[in-house]
């Protein structure tokens, strides 16, 4: 007499439970991750910027002497200025002696907001919970 066997296939649902169990435990690690990982890529385009109109006006100030535009020079000091991106909204406050140029975080970004003057003082004004501001220097990270 011969016993005939039948081979299982497939798995079992404990098995599934387990590899569902261990995928959403990878995913509660890397998706905050990736998302931080997105944020502080897009930082970097903001305090690019800023340090770039920070040059621009220190350029305008050698010719004009001022901050403001005056007779046949004209300020380049930013104002409602979105960004080519869309994630940076620069604003400026020029006055004859100083100047404070601001970005505004947009998009990804939103709830940062960045801060430079004439005297090349960097502050991080505002950030998003679980981000630290400084009144020294950007914030480029959770630990700042």
């Amino acid at each position: 007499m011969r016993h005939i066997s039948k081979k299982t296939k497939g798995f079992t649902l404990i098995e599934l439970m387990v590899v569902i169990a261990i995928i959403g435990i990878l995913m509660a690690i890397a998706i905050p991750a990736y998302k931080d990982y997105i944020i502080r890529g897009n930082l970097v385009e903001g305090t690019n910027q800023l340090s770039a109109y920070r040059a621009q006006m220190e350029q305008f100030y050698q010719d004009a002497r001022q901050y403001t535009t005056t007779g046949a020079y004209t300020s380049p000091c930013p104002v409602n200025v979105v960004s080519a991106s869309g994630k940076w909204k620069y604003n400026c406050v020029p006055a004859a002696a100083n100047y404070t140029i601001t970005a505004q975080g947009i998009g990804v970004v939103v709830g940062f907001t960045y801060q430079i003057d004439n005297t090349n003082s960097q502050k991080t004004t505002a950030a998003p919970t679980g981000w630290p501001t400084s009144t020294t220097s950007w914030t480029m990270s959770r630990g700042g």
